[in-house]
């Protein structure tokens, strides 16, 4: 059964889920702009969270966040956020920004390459075993006449011919086999 997450903390998840420059961008940007809730823009000058941090650098798309916004602002029509509100998303982006380690592009280049080495190393050490059952004959058999995987009839009288083609050319012994 699924657990239900609160707002604050679907809220939390949403923000943790942003890269760090976004968050950055997304504290400047409310320090610059009115914040509203329920919609991307107002007629007034209002943004969301997410388009002040585009405006301030933060070039991310995060549905996620607007919802858990949303949702945690109980926004039903488009209005301003409350002082509150907005305190209480600088205090989450602050905390998350303090839990954010700082990653240098190098080193997530180092990690790329890392886990190519080791791939690279895995598919060069594996036996690749050939999978149960019988193998494919067909390169080995396609010039020969009459072979097929499988013969389909679609008439009973061309698979009666068919079977007493091979009839005949069974041995004796098989053939009583076959008939007792």
């Amino acid at each position: 059964m699924k657990r239900q997450r609160g707002p604050a903390e679907a809220l939390r998840n949403a923000i943790a889920a942003l890269p760090h420059r976004s968050k950055t961008a997304m504290l400047e940007g409310i320090e610059d702009n009115p914040i509203i809730v329920g919609a991307y823009v107002d007629g007034d000058g209002g943004v969301c969270p997410m388009l002040a941090a585009h405006r301030n650098g933060g070039r991310t798309s995060l549905a996620s966040f607007a919802r858990a916004w949303d949702r945690y602002t109980d926004a039903s029509r488009v209005r301003r956020a409350t002082l509150r509100e907005v305190e209480n998303l600088k205090a989450m982006l602050s905390a998350s920004l303090a839990d954010d380690v700082d990653i240098d592009e190098r080193d997530v280049a180092e990690a790329i390459a890392d886990h190519k080495r080791l791939v690279a190393r895995r598919e060069a050490t594996t036996v690749h075993r050939p999978r149960p059952g019988d193998r494919d004959r067909s390169k080995e058999l396609r010039r020969r006449e009459g072979w097929a995987w499988t013969r389909p009839f679609r008439r009973y009288d061309q698979y009666e011919a068919a079977m007493a083609a091979i009839e005949e050319t069974a041995p004796a012994e098989e053939r009583e086999l076959v008939t007792s």
